[in-house]
């Protein structure tokens, strides 16, 4: 089954993607490395409620 979920900036807490996911597949939150166009560099991103 496929979610919806929204990546947070570690930096600066802004929601900046929407993705989906297999939550099968990947059950813990994801976390990967993105452009935040707040802090306008490549920061982690985490997976939020």
């Amino acid at each position: 089954m496929r979610v919806k979920i929204t990546l947070a900036c570690t930096e600066c807490k802004q929601r900046n993607y929407n993705m989906m996911k297999e939550k099968k597949n990947h059950p813990e939150r994801m976390e990967t490395k993105k452009y935040c166009r707040f802090c306008k560099t490549h920061t982690m991103h985490r997976e939020t409620k």
